[in-house]
């Protein structure tokens, strides 16, 4: 850090055309970025995805399966589908769908006659209606097929009852899943506001304006990076969220920290260069450590095999080392040039820690025993709620309260029949095996309500044929995952030319695609962020704590994930959506892998402010006192303005996105007060000297100095 500190003051004319020439670049990439983005939510391998996408080329539907529309009926009490003129009514119903669907899949009893589309008592009959494919959607889906078979629906009877509009899509439309929300710019706006009124507190001056100097640079050279990113491999739309808001967050904490110290060294006599060289020499090798663990967290999805997630990793891995270069190269710069000037009216000074932060530490260190158990009992509480977490699509009972298509899945419940239609078990039969053997061995599978093997020219083509297998139990329940692996042992068993697809089969072939190595890639990051942190801090103890309260901190993220969304508390209040029942199966492990890099952020300013005061004191109990008293106010402005660009992260029109923002944002929140402000205090001060342990033969590996313990002056807590 002190040669690159020297070389970028040595040469700050190149170093700021550089920036200002990517950043006018970048301000020039975004839209063309922005437009380049497009969703690969293939599962490659998998069977699932595999036959959905072999039946999205030969029947022209939803790649991923789809979700059919499901429009259902419940007849008088005494009559039932064998009833005179009732199948007539079913046949003028599917002839309404085919005028405004004209190339949908569609089947039913009434052109089926088969009793898989009707409830037990022979009242309740439904169809299975599978638009065909928008080729202009980001996921191939025709989002203005629901609203056209509800118009053509509407006062449609049959046997004098009228028919419901059910399945995923209505439902969605019904509960208030696809609210509005901000544009993308406007959310940053609000986010910059929100932080440029917390840095104005720090600062009290000019300075303040700085760092999001430094967030502007940051964000649109990183939209140039994702542009060309974006020419070699698909990245999903999300990223365009991830890149403003994370990057106007992480940027704003880099600059953040480098411009409190420079103004600490300015404070203890050093001017000029000189306390910006000593800024860089400290500050900026923490920043250099948070920058990087934040991009090793986010191996976790580089690693995997789904495009998707990976996809989100490169792009994610983009916002901490462009952020951390904008901090180490032109911030420097810009202080040396402008930060006196800027310093103004100098209200505040850095010349001396927080008081009431030095009150806070020492209040922990005498109580330390108790700070960490109020602390670990807040954060365990909250990770046992994650272990009741339920990953899968949304739960078809809680997506809406009221409305059409709510009264229709009800019936679809009531009659027996069950959630389960509204995603039945796609079979494609491909060779010479007999479809109607398949579906007669499907019947046989227990869990399953019906199956079918349709013989319009909708569903068999090119020597392939379609079988419908109609479950009872929702997809994402344990009832549904054993119908789903019975369906599959049935159909292969039925020959080898018979696969298994639809979404359940493809969102379980997802789980366990992402989740089946995912302790192995747990393993990797911890051991690469272990060495990391080692070498940073010189001790073997601290990186160890470190990950673990960071891996305890996420669980407890997921908690707050599982009680506001999958059960409730709170999803209704605030955003006015009802509980999803269940967090989609991406949403923990892209919370991980973001949560763990900017958790550590925190970590690493404060345990490198503590590894600075015990080299200076030989205390830890000086250290962590003094440590918190200098970091204490920073890093909770810190996560205050990454907390208030995930809550407008939060503002996003999408449910998914809102979750996400309520994981990252709870995180945050949690990670800056109970375990930086409280458990890492305490435990520091628990274990003493032992936290500066680092023997010969490790350091000479981390090629740093060694450290002993006990080595200085204890403090009062060194002595054990």
């Amino acid at each position: 850090m002190s040669s690159l500190g020297r070389w970028v003051l040595a040469h700050k004319r190149f170093v700021v055309v550089c920036w200002i020439v990517l950043t006018v670049a970048g301000v020039a990439a975004v839209g063309p970025a922005a437009n380049a983005l497009e969703s690969d939510p293939s599962v490659p391998q998998k069977e699932g995805w595999v036959t959905n996408a072999a039946i999205a080329g030969r029947y022209g539907t939803d790649p991923g399966g789809g979700a059919p529309l499901v429009p259902v009926v419940t007849l008088r009490g005494g009559e039932t589908v064998r009833s005179p003129g009732v199948r007539g009514d079913l046949q003028r119903l599917d002839a309404r769908l085919h005028t405004v669907l004209p190339h949908a899949r569609i089947a039913s009893y009434a052109s089926t006659g088969d009793a898989a589309f009707v409830s037990g008592d022979g009242r309740t009959t439904f169809a299975l209606v599978y638009p065909r494919r928008d080729p202009d959607s980001a996921f191939g889906e025709n989002p203005g097929a629901a609203k056209a078979a509800s118009r053509a629906l509407r006062g449609a009877e049959v046997g004098g009852r009228p028919v419901h509009l059910t399945g995923f899509d209505p439902l969605a439309a019904g509960g208030g899943g696809s609210s509005g929300g901000p544009g993308l710019m406007l959310e940053a706006l609000i986010g910059g506001a929100g932080a440029l009124i917390v840095l104005a507190f720090v600062f009290a001056s000019l300075l303040a304006v700085i760092p999001l100097v430094m967030a502007v640079v940051s964000i649109t050279t990183t939209f140039l990076l994702l542009l060309g990113l974006a020419q070699l491999t698909s990245v999903s739309p999300i990223v365009e969220f991830l890149v403003v808001l994370i990057g106007l967050g992480v940027a704003i904490d880099y600059s953040l920290l480098i411009v409190s110290r420079w103004r600490e060294e300015r404070s203890h006599g050093h001017v000029g260069e000189e306390a910006v060289q000593r800024a860089i020499e400290s500050a900026g090798r923490a920043v250099v450590f948070s920058g990087l663990t934040v991009a090793v967290g986010l191996l976790a999805l580089i690693a995997l095999p789904i495009p998707f997630l990976r996809s989100m990793g490169y792009g994610g891995v983009l916002i901490p080392l462009v952020s951390t270069l904008v901090a180490v190269t032109l911030l420097p710069v810009v202080l040396a040039k402008l930060g006196p000037r800027l310093d103004w009216p100098h209200v505040r000074t850095d010349d001396k820690a927080s008081r009431a932060w030095t009150r806070w530490a020492q209040a922990v260190t005498r109580r330390r025993w108790a700070a960490a158990a109020g602390g670990m009992a807040v954060i365990l509480a909250l990770a046992f709620a994650a272990t009741d977490i339920r990953m899968g699509g949304d739960d078809a009972d809680t997506m809406a309260q009221s409305g059409d298509a709510k009264q229709g899945l009800v019936a679809l419940e009531k009659s027996g029949i069950g959630e389960g239609a509204l995603l039945p078990h796609e079979i494609l039969v491909s060779g010479p095996s007999s479809p109607e053997r398949v579906a007669a061995a499907l019947r046989n599978v227990a869990g399953v309500h019906g199956a079918v093997a349709p013989d319009s020219r909708a569903w068999r083509r090119g020597g392939t044929a379609l079988v419908e297998a109609v479950p009872v139990a929702d997809s994402g329940s344990g009832a549904g995952r054993a119908t789903l692996e019975g369906v599959r042992g049935a159909a292969h068993a039925a020959g080898s030319d018979v696969h298994v697809g639809g979404e359940p089969a493809e969102g379980q072939d997802f789980i366990d695609a992402v989740y089946g190595s995912f302790p192995l890639i747990i393993a990797l990051i911890a051991v690469t962020t272990f060495v990391l942190l080692a070498r940073a801090f010189r001790s073997l103890l601290l990186p160890l704590k470190a990950i673990l309260l960071t891996i305890l901190s996420i669980a407890a993220a997921c908690g707050v994930m599982v009680l506001v969304w999958q059960e409730g508390y709170g999803s209704d209040a605030i955003w006015g959506i009802h509980a999803t029942g269940s967090i989609p199966s991406w949403m923990p492990l892209m919370v991980f892998a973001f949560l763990f890099g900017l958790s550590m952020d925190y970590e690493v300013f404060i345990l490198s402010r503590m590894r600075e005061e015990y080299d200076r004191s030989g205390s830890t109990e000086a250290a962590v006192i003094r440590g918190v008293g200098r970091t204490g106010r920073l890093v909770t402005c810190a996560a205050l303005i990454l907390f208030l660009a995930f809550t407008s992260m939060a503002a996003a029109p999408d449910t998914d996105t809102k979750i996400a923002a309520t994981g990252l944002a709870a995180g945050i929140l949690l990670d800056a007060t109970v375990i930086r402000a409280l458990i890492v205090p305490a435990m520091v001060s628990l274990f003493g000297r032992w936290n500066w342990w680092l023997p010969r033969w490790p350091a000479r590996v981390l090629r740093v100095e060694p450290s002993a313990p006990g080595s200085a002056v204890a403090g009062p807590a060194d002595v054990a």
